[in-house]
């Protein structure tokens, strides 16, 4: 009866349209009388943290990829205020390095960005009839800021038309890049792969008029450029990502704590400058997750399956990993990627950045420099990573990661696949680097050009070898400074791990020559350290060498430059005239 009458009421409300229905319960079911002839079918709930970063496909369905826009930029002197009151010859002539020197911020300089043809800036097209600067620009990049061609960073001002729906223009010049292909084409490689997040690019034929010289400059040819998105909160919103999650750029991270810098900005401590020369910070900047994520990482009382379920997206992780194992883009292991992390999310995702590196084993040897890349191939070159090392320790992920290599290699990855793709590029890109002004920096011949382009099909294979070999391999370990003793001296180094738990022997070498024609101490054995007689004064190196009993062997991680070549497994050391023992620098 009391059901009856409480129906009744409530029929009566909905129909006088003065009901207030509140939300279901997520946690109570429907009840099991209610009738289910109008039940309508629904996806259950997920919890944030079970949802998957996916890409957009719409972002590239309508994009020509060997298409080339024409840009046109206008550079003028603006206002001290706003650092633009400069010339465009010290834009082009200071490095990040200078700037370091001279403590300041890079300088910039104010401009008119307009798209056209090769005749000039057409109707209709972006920037169109601007007369008023709506851009600054400054150089862009670390190491390639000192390159001869420089790579620019144009920034739109705020409440002006976007460029591609995008604000910052990052205009890449690739200057060690012998074919001009590699980084868009690795983009464009990664649209293909559902667990992978890609970002726009285009080739772009650059001319510049620097009115900071005169009045009555003219249009300067710049050449070939290619512009990459920069991946910023407009970035994440065009990619259907939370833009206001935590978003960094690795620029020298293993993901060890690094408890000295990496805090909470709230820290009377806290050091942005510090921060970003190992993270920098591209979104949210509450600190909080990321601290939790590296203390995690570094719990040895947390399993790597608790870990990873916890923090990261496996698929995405391994599926990154395999992606530049296989195109042997080694400059990954603790740079040249973003990590995000939706605001209310504890999981992370990699995104990659800077693939300019891959595929350069044939134009190292072309241009004459050692192609031994030590442990920097397959699994190994990740091992100095603490979240790798723990991902890699793993059988279950190994195997994972066995089939993702697989799955790529025989699908997107195909050598005879991206063999054809780099021809296609190349057609594009060959004619505009073999003309000037950018013939004048072509890192090899055009003859060498064709033999590197060649060998793309060849390089995928052997990185697909390097890889399986890894497997096989002791990882990599790092060698300790000497010490003095009552009788001379002795060094130590880590144990070395072998996948396959394989009994593991050292050699290790001590002399005064790189080449180490000298040698003046030498052990073969179990022992992880070799004892070391009385030095005389001077330099000296020690080598070390992992092997597993199937023969296979590793050199350590630390290595020696000499003659721009890295000599592996080397470290080198100082004899004082008192007998101490003193270390360079940083190799």
């Amino acid at each position: 009866m009391k059901r009856s009458i409480a129906i009744i009421c409530i029929m009566t409300l909905l129909l006088s349209g003065c009901a207030t229905v509140a939300p279901p319960s997520a946690s109570a079911p429907p009840s099991a009388s209610a009738p289910t002839q109008n039940v309508v079918q629904k996806e259950p709930v997920q919890n944030i943290n079970e949802l998957l970063l996916r890409d957009k496909p719409l972002l590239y369905a309508n994009r020509d990829p060997l298409s080339v826009k024409t840009l046109y930029l206008t550079v003028r002197r603006g206002n001290e205020g706003e650092n633009t009151d400069h010339t465009w010859q010290e834009i082009n002539t200071y490095s990040v390095y200078d700037y370091d020197k001279m403590k300041t911020d890079r300088y910039q300089v104010e401009a008119i960005l307009q798209e056209g043809d090769e005749n000039g800036p057409t109707p209709d097209a972006f920037g169109y009839g601007v007369t008023t600067p709506n851009a600054t620009v400054q150089v862009r990049g670390q190491t390639s800021s000192k390159y001869a061609q420089k790579n620019y960073k144009v920034k739109l001002k705020k409440d002006t038309e976007l460029f591609d729906s995008q604000r910052t223009i990052a205009l890449n010049k690739h200057m060690d890049d012998s074919l001009r292909i590699r980084n868009k084409m690795l983009f464009d490689l990664m649209t293909e792969i559902p667990s992978m997040m890609s970002l726009r690019t285009q080739f772009v034929h650059l001319y510049v008029k620097d009115e900071t010289a005169g009045d009555h400059a003219l249009f300067a040819d710049y050449g070939l450029y290619t512009q990459v998105e920069q991946l910023n909160r407009t970035a994440l919103t065009a990619h259907g990502a939370d833009r206001n999650g935590q978003l960094y750029k690795i620029n020298l991270c293993e993901f060890y704590t690094y408890d000295d810098v990496i805090k909470l900005k709230t820290d009377p401590t806290y050091n942005l400058k510090a921060f970003e020369e190992r993270v920098e910070v591209k979104g949210n900047d509450d600190h909080t997750k990321l601290i939790a994520m590296l203390n995690a990482v570094n719990d040895y009382s947390k399993s790597a399956e608790e870990i990873v379920d916890t923090y990261f997206e496996i698929d995405n992780l391994l599926t990154w990993m395999a992606f530049h194992i296989l195109l042997g883009n080694e400059d990954t292991q603790n740079r040249n990627m973003y990590i995000y992390s939706p605001l209310n999310s504890e999981k992370w995702y990699f995104w990659s950045w800077d693939n300019d590196g891959a595929l350069n084993r044939k134009t190292r040897e072309l241009q004459g420099k050692d192609t031994d890349r030590g442990w920097e191939c397959g699994i190994s070159n990740y091992w100095g990573n603490m979240l790798f090392r723990r991902v890699l320790k793993s059988e279950n992920y190994r195997a994972m990661l066995d089939e993702r290599i697989e799955t790529l290699y025989h699908g997107v990855l195909a050598p005879d696949k991206v063999q054809a793709m780099a021809q296609r590029y190349a057609a594009v890109t060959t004619p505009y680097l073999y003309a000037m002004p950018d013939i004048a920096n072509a890192p090899v011949t055009q003859a060498q050009h064709e033999i590197v382009l060649q060998n793309i099909k060849t390089e995928i294979e052997k990185n697909y070898e390097d890889y399986q070999r890894s497997l096989v391999t002791p990882m990599p370990f790092y060698i300790d400074i000497p010490r003095k003793t009552e009788t001379g001296y002795a060094c130590g180094w880590e144990a070395s791990f072998d996948l396959h738990s394989e009994d593991l022997t050292y050699t290790a070498e001590i002399s005064d020559s790189i080449h180490f024609t000298n040698i003046v101490a030498k052990y073969q054995g179990e022992s992880l350290e070799i004892t070391i007689p009385p030095l005389a004064p001077g330099q000296y190196f020690i080598r070390v060498i992992a092997k597993n009993s199937i023969g296979k062997q590793q050199p350590a991680f630390d290595y020696y430059h000499y003659d721009d070549e890295k000599v592996f497994g080397v470290r080198c050391f100082y004899i004082m005239a008192d007998g101490s023992v003193e270390m360079p620098g940083d190799e």
